[in-house]
This record gives C-alpha cells, sequence and structure tokens, in this order.
C-alpha cells in the first residue's frame, strides 16, 4: 500500500515481538536440532515449523496457561506426532531457549532509528513476563515504553485483551501496531479499528480480514517510511 503518512501521525508504534522483530523460527528449528541430537532423531526443519504453526495456535486456545507450558507441549506433541520419544522432563528444552532466539539483522538498527525520530516503542506479546524481560536484556538495544504480555491479560493474540489493555493504557496517542503475523495481529487491529502495518516477512497473501493499512518487506522498510 501507498507510504504517504507522515511519521507525526504515530506517537507510538507497538510490536509483536516473536516472528516480527525476533526470528523464531531459526530460534526453534535450532532448539529442535539441538535436542534431537542428544536423541539421536531427526526431523526435518520444515516439518517442524510446519508442525509447530498448526499445532502452537490450538495449545493457546484450549486454555490459558503460561506460555512457558504452551511451549513445553507443543514440543511434546510435535516429538509424538513424528515418533519422537521426548520424555516429559525433556519437553521444556522449547521454553529454556527463547532467551538465546536472535533478532532478525534488520530489527535493532530499525528500532534505534523510530526511537531516534521521537516515536515511543511498545510490545503485545504472546509470552510471559520473565520470558520477554530475558528476550528484552538479551537481545535489544533499546528499551520499549510500554510491554503487555499474555501474562498480564491472560490471553493470547488474537484475543482481544491484548489490544484492549493497550487501548486503554496507550489512551489518545497515536497508535501503530506493526507485525508479522496477519492471522495473531493484522486481523484484530482491523476489527479494532487500530491502524496496522504489516511487516510481511514471508511475502504472504493476506487472510480475509487481514488486509494491512500499509505493508512492508521488513523493518527497515516500516523506518524508512516513519523515521
Amino acid at each position: 500500500m501507498a507510504c504517504d503518512v507522515a511519521h507525526e501521525r504515530f506517537d507510538i508504534i507497538t510490536f509483536d515481538c516473536f516472528g516480527t522483530l525476533i526470528d523464531w523460527e531459526s530460534g526453534i528449528a535450532d532448539a529442535f536440532d539441538e535436542a534431537m541430537t542428544r536423541d539421536g532423531v531427526r526431523i526435518e526443519r520444515d516439518v517442524i515449523l510446519r508442525s509447530y504453526a498448526a499445532i502452537e495456535p490450538l495449545v493457546e486456545q484450549e486454555r490459558y496457561r503460561s506460555y512457558r507450558d504452551v511451549l513445553t507441549e507443543t514440543a511434546a506433541r510435535i516429538a509424538n506426532m513424528n515418533g519422537w520419544p521426548l520424555s516429559d522432563s525433556r519437553a521444556g528444552f522449547l521454553a529454556e531457549s527463547l532467551p538465546r532466539w536472535k533478532p532478525f539483522a534488520d530489527t535493532n538498527a530499525a528500532l534505534e532509528r523510530l526511537r531516534d525520530a521521537g516515536i515511543r516503542l511498545g510490545l503485545l506479546t504472546n509470552s510471559d513476563d520473565d520470558l520477554i524481560a530475558a528476550t528484552r536484556r538479551n537481545q535489544f538495544t533499546v528499551d520499549f515504553d510500554l510491554v503487555i504480555t499474555a501474562q498480564q491479560v491472560r490471553a493470547y493474540k488474537p484475543a482481544p485483551p491484548h489490544f484492549n489493555t493497550a487501548r486503554e493504557r496507550i489512551g489518545d496517542a497515536r497508535w501503530l501496531h506493526a507485525a508479522q503475523s496477519d492471522f495473531h495481529d493484522i486481523v484484530p487491529a482491523n476489527l479494532f479499528n487500530i491502524p496496522n502495518a504489516w511487516i510481511n516477512r514471508k511475502h504472504e497473501t493476506p487472510l480475509a480480514g487481514g488486509v494491512p493499512g500499509w505493508e512492508f518487506a521488513d523493518m527497515r522498510g516500516l523506518a524508512d517510511w516513519l523515521a
């Protein structure tokens, strides 16, 4: 979509974290590789990522549980469906790896540019408080003015609580939400009339109800527009 609105329109940008700022697919695949190597098991990367994309949202929707438990249950189900006899005591490897998941190469430079342009930054994340705190400490070169987690609202996007809570905390400030996941972020942002930008890193086609306000291939594109 044409990018014809100056950055002064927005006082704050909130981001999804994992998949938008953090390369979670590489983090997930690397964590599985390390755990499988210990057991002499091999499951192809694409199989793991497809399985994860299918299973994790289902686990989140079953009932509220901590994101650490979501990751543990998801890892156990992926192992089971692919014939890997992973013990319950070892299924927590995925959650333990999360603070080591790296940002995309363009993430920190873009966040720094946005911060330098006077825009406040926030996170709306499907994560626990302690896990996102570790990611913020280990992986980002900027801090965030607003952080809303699944643990705080006891729900997972695309459910409304993240967005409702953000609106309450942001108040009348001009707000843009930016995210990679059309399903988790752009569809609900449209539903709640929140201006949004799709960081379409995977060059996907939008879902029904998920046509974004603006679209960029990466964080650099967003920063070029706004900063």
